[in-house]
């Protein structure tokens, strides 16, 4: 087996850990999950979405989801509502409150987020972003 491989995939598997960790404290300190924020992440600034499309841009399983998106919507962050579409599928969509949680949350995440790179250059972010599609490109061929 190459153990090069393996030290790599532990390093980005390392480096993805401690970014959510450093990020999750500042998530939790708000009263959410990562999952919840996820959610509130991925429907801000947005006239919300199906269940399946929020599915496709988080990174939550389709079993959390439903957990996540049932809690979410008892403490009254978001809403369900028959899409104008299709009135088979729900249309989720953020409350004020989960609007107003959102434009509170969502630049402090960042910001801190950016912290970890105030020291990259425009080429540092081509090289990474460069690597990382090119593994996910292979990781995409090999289910």
């Amino acid at each position: 087996m190459n153990k090069r491989y393996l030290r790599s995939i532990r390093l980005l598997a390392e480096c993805m850990q401690l970014f959510e960790k450093t990020s999750s404290v500042r998530v939790r300190a708000h009263g959410f999950t990562e999952s919840q924020f996820d959610i509130i992440a991925t429907l801000g600034n947005t006239q919300g979405m199906s269940c399946k499309e929020l599915g496709e841009k988080t990174l939550i399983t389709k079993g959390t989801l439903t957990g996540v998106l049932k809690r979410l919507e008892q403490k009254g962050f978001l809403q369900r509502s028959a899409s104008s579409e299709d009135r088979r599928q729900q249309l989720i969509q953020l409350t004020p409150l989960g609007e107003q949680s959102f434009a509170d949350i969502f630049p402090q995440v960042v910001a801190q987020g950016s912290e970890c790179f105030s020291d990259y250059r425009e080429a540092d972010f081509l090289a990474l972003e460069q690597e990382l599609l090119k593994l996910k490109g292979k990781l995409q061929q090999h289910p």
